[in-house]
């Protein structure tokens, strides 16, 4: 009642005053500090991994809110040492300052507290007035009521000048010292503590004198008043001060660009593993030091936990220089798939039942159109099980694998793994896609990777179940978390049994043929893992993955430049096992029996047994694959008492024949399967007297179909012979060749002609003496 009636008495006093505390209240802005701050980040244990400078050119971390107590005990005695006491000014030391500078006749001392530094820091360096320090006062006083003192100490740890540009203890912390303040002894703290009250002094090679004795005679305040003890205090100012500044770490430079694009100027803390990071950026350093003697300048690294998909290393480049681009994060860059794509069409053909692990694949000389791919070895096996033509990663099986599947159900397949770089439809492409005609990059590769390990890993856990979101992004920032979706009892794109059986095949560590490098790999391991060689040797890709680790190596050079040698085998394999040894150990995936089914196969074909088949084996399959076909490749035969001959009814008393199971493959994956297989026996001719009743028994193994033969010339400038070869299925039988009407010729057991034929379109016909007949059309051009 007093207050209302004295406000009602004096209403021009009590205006005054409102205007004056709305004016106080509100003469702080809201935020002190709006400078732009260094993108700074740290690994999940809190170590530092790399900053970038401001976009003003300064070294200013974001601001920190925990100040060491040995930095603390410093400044505050430094400083202010009545600053739990003051509401934000000192009248005493005021006073003092104050009457000496009016002797002096200058500004010698200020008397400032801490808390108005901070308000004098916030206020961008206006004159040093008495109307100014009055304005100080005032404001220091409001943030005295604003914030608790920790956070003013905080604040002014965070905006202090060091020197130069480097402004707050983090950086003159990392600057000088080459380490975190909380790992700062009692004599550097003491000369980062002296540093703002004249921070000129910290320039190498200058003014160290003037600096050790302010430093000095700090250290002896701490010990004088009991701070710090008599053996700590002579071991402190035994101690150098820094010479020269030292740089910051750089440890994950590649991830640092990428985070300053979407948190520019935040202390972000990552999922990097620290140690780990370290460890393969060493990897990276030592197999840049053997590649770089072959101009191959350029490598890549990622690291995924499986289970959280959290990323644990990131190496985006060498430690090459800026001629090579070592400023490029190759990681994310699209790049020429080569082979590593291929056991997503496996997956894929097991998936929906088209195949079955271990089925025959055919590896002939194969032309499609005007595509003609090849081997890396230029060899063919004739046929191969399926499983092995994906360890070996066997060109010619996997194309025809492809058009087998159908181009645009896989093309599906790869858009549902969202591998972002296949922009274009499926005919863009064509059956090169699973050759490297496409490109991806390593991101998406290793993230695709990872989410097929984890669907194993889901279904196990979930006693069968599926997450409809299996697909999602890694994370690196270590405050994200991955949403894995609902349950589900469909599949997201592959079955669990299905992508189990895929790495099956992946695991199986073959030595191919004259590859010097194997020692670096260890078949004890189970990884399963793939590489890949884009064309023209310019992309190397070892992809990696366990129960709880996917490891992705790209190597190269960013400018597209191939290289001999440029191999996945050897460039990228042996790094992707190196990193793999410095990751704990990890178990082998569990089997998927829901997914899975026992069944019988043909041990020859890899097919369904059928009641012909002589040798079977029974193995579990993915469930798609109850419904793939029967065993092509056995025949009942029918042979003379000798076994010497097939015969029939026409020629041979049924009473006598031998009726037995044969396994035969057709004419042309026969040719090349035999000389791979020494055991595979041929069928036994017809006896003369019979009359044939099969199939074909011939095949072309040059030309192929509707081609363009160019006639090369020898060094007499005489134009080359064309030499035609054929496979027969039966040994010692007669073909008669014919060009266009015309007989040119007999073979026997080699079926090879050579002719010389003129420009023009030409009908080759081959006939066998039991009336076979083949016939091919093609183009001779000069």
């Amino acid at each position: 009642m007093r207050l209302l009636k004295y406000i009602q008495e004096h209403k021009i006093k009590s205006g005054v005053f409102l205007i004056i505390l709305i004016w106080y209240y509100f003469s702080l802005p809201k935020q002190l500090f709006d400078e732009p701050t260094s993108t700074v980040i740290e690994s999940s244990e809190g170590d530092l991994l790399g900053a970038q400078i401001a976009e003003d050119e300064q070294w200013r971390f974001p601001h920190n809110y925990s100040i060491p107590i040995k930095f603390q005990e410093c400044i505050l005695e430094f400083e202010d040492g009545y600053f739990y006491k003051h509401p934000g000014f000192n009248p005493v030391s005021i006073a003092k300052a104050f009457w000496q500078n009016i002797n002096s006749h200058k500004i010698k001392r200020g008397g400032s507290t801490l808390t108005q530094q901070v308000i004098r820091l916030s206020r961008k360096g206006k004159r040093r007035t008495y109307f100014e320090k009055f304005i100080e006062t005032i404001l220091a006083t409001r943030l005295e009521l604003r914030h608790s003192k920790s956070k003013i100490l905080a604040l002014y740890g965070s905006n202090a000048p060091f020197g130069g540009n480097v402004v707050g203890l983090d950086m003159a912390s990392w600057r000088y010292f080459g380490r975190s303040p909380s790992e700062l002894s009692w004599a550097e703290s003491a000369t980062l503590a002296v540093l703002p009250n004249a921070p000129s002094l910290i320039y190498p090679g200058k003014n160290q004198e003037r600096l050790l004795i302010k430093r000095n005679r700090l250290l002896k305040k701490l010990f004088n008043k009991g701070k710090i003890e008599e053996l700590t205090y002579k071991l402190a100012i035994e101690e150098g001060l820094p010479q020269k500044p030292f740089a910051l770490p750089q440890i994950a430079p590649h991830l640092l660009q990428k985070i300053n694009k979407q948190s520019k100027g935040e202390r972000v803390k990552t999922t990097i593993e620290f140690g780990l990071q370290n460890r393969v950026n060493e990897i990276v350093k030592n197999h840049h030091n053997k590649l770089k003697q072959n101009q191959i300048h350029n490598i890549a690294v990622l690291v995924i936990d499986v289970k959280s998909r959290r990323v644990l290393a990131y190496t985006g480049n060498s430690p090459t220089n800026s001629t090579h681009q070592k400023d490029v994060d190759i990681i994310d860059k699209p790049r020429s798939t080569g082979s590593i794509l291929k056991p997503f069409l496996y997956a894929g053909m097991l998936d929906s039942g088209d195949l079955l692990p271990n089925t025959l694949v055919a590896d002939v000389p194969t032309q499609i159109a005007n595509y003609n791919p090849k081997n890396f070895d230029m060899q063919y096996d004739g046929a191969v099980p399926a499983s092995r033509a994906l360890s070996r990663s066997l060109n010619v099986p996997a194309v025809r694998m492809l058009q087998q599947f159908g181009l645009d159900r896989f093309h599906h397949y790869l858009k549902e793994l969202n591998l972002r770089d296949i922009k274009y439809n499926a005919n863009h492409y064509g059956l090169s896609l699973i050759l490297g005609g496409a490109e991806s990059n390593l991101w998406d590769l290793c993230k695709s990777y990872a989410s097929l390990s984890s669907t194993i890993n889901h279904y196990d856990e979930t006693q069968g179940k599926y997450y409809t979101n299996e697909f999602v992004e890694p994370i690196f920032m270590a405050n994200s978390k991955v949403d894995f979706g609902t349950f589900s009892k469909e599949k997201t794109v592959f079955d669990a049994g299905s992508i189990y059986m895929t790495y099956k095949s992946l695991k199986e560590v073959n030595r191919p043929e004259g590859e010097e490098n194997w020692e670096f790999f260890d078949s004890s391991k189970e990884i399963a893992w793939k590489t890949g060689t884009s064309f023209g040797f310019r992309d190397a890709w070892a992809i990696g993955t366990t129960k709880d680790y996917v490891v992705g190596v790209w190597v190269g050079n960013a400018d597209g430049e191939g290289r001999p040698g440029l191999v996945g085998l050897s460039t990228a394999g042996p790094i992707l096992f190196d990193v793999f040894d410095v990751l704990p150990k990890s178990d082998w995936f569990t089997q998927p029996f829901d997914e899975l089914s026992r069944i019988s196969i043909c041990k020859k074909s890899g097919y369904r047994a059928s009641e012909i088949c002589n040798e079977k084996d029974s193995i579990f399959v993915q469930r798609a694959g109850l419904q793939t076909k029967p065993c092509p490749h056995h025949f009942r035969v029918h042979l003379d008492e000798n076994s010497q001959y097939q015969v029939n009814s026409s020629c041979y008393p049924i009473s006598k024949m031998k009726h037995t199971n044969w396994f035969v493959l057709p004419p042309l994956m026969e040719f090349y399967y035999q000389a791979k297989n020494p055991t595979y026996q041929t069928l036994p001719k017809f006896n003369e007297d019979c009359l044939s009743e099969g199939k074909s028994k011939m095949a072309f193994i040059y030309p192929k179909e509707t081609m363009k033969v160019f006639l090369p010339k020898n060094f007499e400038e005489h134009t080359n012979q064309l030499v035609f070869r054929l496979a027969h299925s039966t040994v010692g039988m007669k073909v008669f060749w014919y060009l266009n009407a015309d007989f040119i010729g007999t073979t026997q057991t080699f079926h090879e002609m050579a002719i010389m034929a003129q420009k023009g379109t030409h009908i080759i016909t081959a006939l066998d003496e039991q009336g076979n007949e083949l016939k091919r059309s093609i183009e001779i051009a000069e």
